[in-house]
């Protein structure tokens, strides 16, 4: 029992690390090659590696997924294809504005089709999560669908308000340092909800290490 929990807790770690581990080397190659100065075309120059090297490790962070989880969540395989299609987009045209719209069309298209799901009494986020959380209920279930719904909508908005304000360098450190911080207290602040509807405690584990990405 010790060991499978173990392992439980370090599947957990490789789920956070496979959905964001991605970002990390595209913050940290764009930072590598940005000029000292501002500089259009050297910025254009570090974005395309920096994209290059994102598209790359979300291909890798796929296969990682199958090899070591034995699974491939329907929210990885739909991120990589919008990182890859998005991806490729801001190299042909050297526009940084493709990356940066791929989170918001993720949070506006979850965000919605999570709400919908709730209205209609399907709790959608329970096929996202694969039924991970032992023991919640269906109503459970439901609150949960409908609060990050609305969460995502507004990681939607946000994500919008930093683009329009902030240069893509700061954009882009906002990603690691604003939206995972928040992401993970908005997971943690859902859990009391969670055990009032019947989660138990190793569906908190999960829940703590395999939030909804964002």
């Amino acid at each position: 029992m010790a060991g499978e929990g173990k392992t439980k807790q370090g599947s957990g770690w490789l789920s956070v690390l496979v959905d964001y581990g991605p970002l990390l080397v595209f913050f940290l190659t764009y930072r590598y090659f940005a000029p000292a100065e501002p500089e259009p075309i050297g910025e254009v120059a570090a974005v395309i590696k920096g994209t290059l090297a994102f598209m790359a490790t979300a291909v890798v962070a796929l296969g990682v997924s199958k090899w070591r989880l034995g699974k491939v969540s329907p929210m990885l395989m739909f991120s990589t294809a919008l990182i890859v299609g998005f991806g490729t987009l801001t190299v042909f045209f050297g526009d940084p504005t493709f990356v940066q719209l791929k989170p918001t069309i993720i949070y506006l298209a979850l965000g919605l089709a999570l709400l919908v799901g709730w209205k209609i009494g399907k709790p959608l986020l329970k096929f996202l999560l694969e039924a991970a959380f032992d023991g919640l209920s269906d109503q459970g279930w439901l609150k949960l669908s409908r609060n990050w719904g609305v969460f995502f909508l507004a990681l939607a908005g946000l994500n919008e308000f930093l683009r329009w304000y902030l240069d893509f360098g700061d954009w882009l450190a906002a990603k690691l340092w604003v939206f995972l911080p928040i992401s993970f207290l908005f997971t943690f602040s859902q859990i009391p909800m969670l055990l009032k509807h019947g989660l138990s405690v190793e569906g908190v584990d999960e829940e703590t290490h395999n939030p909804p990405p964002s």
